[in-house]
């Protein structure tokens, strides 16, 4: 599969095409770890450029992430309403921007309260920058439902459509 506008092509996600047996051994090295890690770096690294100078342009963010994922810190009232999933947006009303090694922190307001979140890398199921139609979507370890449907959170602004358009999906479940 070729991923656009990036030059990578990844083999083996989840694909039936001709000569790829259905009796393929388990690999002994652990391609699908590897490569999320690596886009979960994609991330980082571009949250930690906007740390530094901003964003620039029309940028903007979508982040959607697992509320429960170990290491997650955000207030209570905003799990009770985002029991699974949530979606923030970081456009023009975020602040103390800080990305670690493990995740990054953030100041976002939710109906006029200001709240600070800590999310882990590990608990994003998706990344998105609408300006450029630039997407990854993840999945999280030990999580192998698809996400319950969620609403909004009050920071986001309404009416993205995902169209699939530079959306890189990598899923390297096993084959039945």
């Amino acid at each position: 599969m070729a991923l656009p506008h990036s030059g990578l092509t990844l083999r083996g996600c989840q694909s039936n095409k001709k000569g790829m047996s259905d009796d393929a051994p388990d690999s002994l090295i652990p391609y699908d770890e590897i490569v999320q890690e690596a886009l979960r770096a994609v991330v980082g690294r571009v949250l930690g450029e906007v740390e530094r100078t901003g964003l620039p342009g029309e940028h903007h963010f979508y982040i959607t992430f697992k509320t429960h994922s170990p290491g997650v810190d955000i207030p209570r009232h905003l799990v009770e309403r985002f029991p699974d999933e949530m979606t923030i947006v970081l456009q023009q009303k975020f602040w103390d921007l800080k990305v670690e090694k493990t995740g990054f922190s953030v100041g976002l307001s939710f109906n006029r309260v200001p709240a600070h979140l800590f999310i882990p890398f590990a608990a994003i199921t998706a990344f998105v920058d609408p300006a450029v139609d630039f997407g990854l979507q993840f999945q999280v370890a030990g999580d192998k439902s698809p996400p319950e449907p969620h609403e909004t959170a009050e920071n986001d602004h309404p009416g993205i459509e995902a169209d699939g358009s530079n959306v890189v999906s990598v899923d390297f479940g096993k084959r039945k």
